[in-house]
């Protein structure tokens, strides 16, 4: 089963947290803070593997979650560091942040790999918290929690070679002509569910990688039909080879099919539109008149298109004189990498513990409310209830600006702060 796109959960891991201990041997009754910090979280990585070739693996498992890090413990001892998780992906895959639909990363290249959520800082122990006034810390860190988020990856082909045109035209028998690909063939439309890549292998030529893609119809660009499914497959292609029913044994009409398929593209993508095309017209042996090709080519060429083929994949007629074409404008146009704008990228956001302040009034008092990531970091850290924890409490409410903030609100002698479920009333 091909899948092309897919939606997962990752997060990476939460850093361990710091260690409360204090040195208590024989002879040593005092011998002070000796918690160590905690581990790192492990990191969330997405690398290219160039065994796998669709995103099957991501309809049965859509949550990956690193491992986090070991708290600290007594002696100073260090917690371990979380493993990290590698996630396989295609080559050719494009991963995108749901939230902000921005694009993350393009691993299009064998080597490719990207950090899609970093682990969370290992807490301090209480032992980084002595000072010559504060010998016994009695609190320690939390570990940072680790990075979360929801990514959409969808997988473009890395093909040098699309195949464009109308469902039944001869796309799927003109690759199983000149690869090892084996499509499945049939005349009725639509065919092709799927998109079928293969390697272009003739003697007197460098190989090169073809796709036979589902084939597009009327409103594709506006997601009609198999519509966007098999337009973004071809947005990495340098060469487009079109393929158009010359024989009109169904009723079709080359040009106006030709013309359909161009003016789909232009709405999807003009960079696309613009690719070099060469043009084929397949089935040239159910052709009753040759004048219907130099027909069709004088007007191909009047509208700037100069490569145009007469071909018949069933008789192998014109075929090699195709691929021949392929192959030597394909060592002209360099290749290039799928193109994002600025405003499209992922920017990380530097991960900052911030807080608000409300006011209410209750029974006539009024109460400071302040809430916020940074409150809950700060009240996991210490114990409240410990004279040089609150000092240490204090003193980051005022290194933070927090006490500032509060007195720039009006706040008085007696109102009450409250952080969570701690409250205690403020003095100037």
């Amino acid at each position: 089963m091909f899948i092309d796109t897919a939606k997962v959960y990752v997060k990476s891991g939460d850093g361990g947290n710091g260690s409360v201990s204090f040195r208590r041997e024989k002879y040593i009754p005092l011998g002070g803070p000796d918690g160590g910090d905690g581990g790192r979280g492990g990191d969330v990585i997405i690398e290219v593997d160039t065994g796998i070739t669709t995103l099957l693996d991501f309809k049965y498992t859509r949550k990956f979650i690193a491992e986090r890090g070991v708290n600290g413990s007594g002696s100073k001892c260090y917690g371990k560091d979380g493993e990290d998780l590698i996630i396989k992906v295609p080559m050719g895959t494009l991963v995108r942040d749901v939230e902000t639909q921005k694009i993350m990363a393009d691993l299009s290249h064998p080597d490719d790999k990207y950090v899609i959520g970093r682990g969370g800082k290992g807490g301090k122990g209480n032992a980084k918290f002595a000072t010559p006034t504060r010998q016994a810390p009695n609190f320690a860190e939390p570990g940072m929690p680790g990075e979360e988020r929801w990514i959409e990856l969808e997988l473009k082909l890395l093909a040098d070679v699309g195949l464009l045109g109308f469902p039944n035209v001869g796309k799927s028998t003109f690759l199983s002509v000149v690869t090892k690909a084996k499509p499945k063939i049939a005349n009725y439309h639509f065919t092709t569910l799927k998109p079928n890549l293969g390697v272009v292998s003739v003697p007197g030529i460098d190989g090169f990688v073809m796709a036979d893609i589902p084939g597009i119809i009327e409103g594709a660009a506006e997601g009609v039909g198999l519509g966007l499914d098999f337009l973004r497959h071809i947005e990495r292609t340098r060469l487009l080879i079109h393929v158009v029913d010359i024989s009109g044994v169904e009723g079709r009409d080359a040009i106006e099919d030709f013309i359909k398929i161009n003016e789909e593209l232009k709405k999807y993508s003009v960079k696309l539109w613009d690719r070099p095309q060469i043009v084929v017209a397949n089935k040239a042996d159910m052709l009753y008149d040759e004048e219907v090709f130099e027909d069709f080519k004088k007007k191909l060429n009047e509208m700037g298109y100069d490569k145009v083929f007469k071909m018949s994949g069933a008789t192998y007629e014109g075929v090699e004189a195709v691929v021949k074409e392929a192959a030597r404008m394909l060592k002209e146009i360099p290749i290039t990498e799928l193109e994002i704008k600025e405003e499209d990228k992922f920017v990380p956001e530097e991960k900052k513990f911030t807080y608000d302040i409300r006011v209410e009034e209750e029974d006539g008092i009024k109460v400071y409310i302040v809430e916020g990531t940074f409150v809950e970091r700060l009240l996991n850290s210490v114990n409240v209830n410990e004279p040089d924890s609150l000092k240490y409490f204090h003193k980051v409410l005022r290194n933070k600006g927090v006490l500032d903030e509060l007195r720039a609100m009006g706040i008085e002698d007696g109102d009450v702060v409250r952080l969570r479920d701690f409250e205690f009333e403020y003095l100037l």
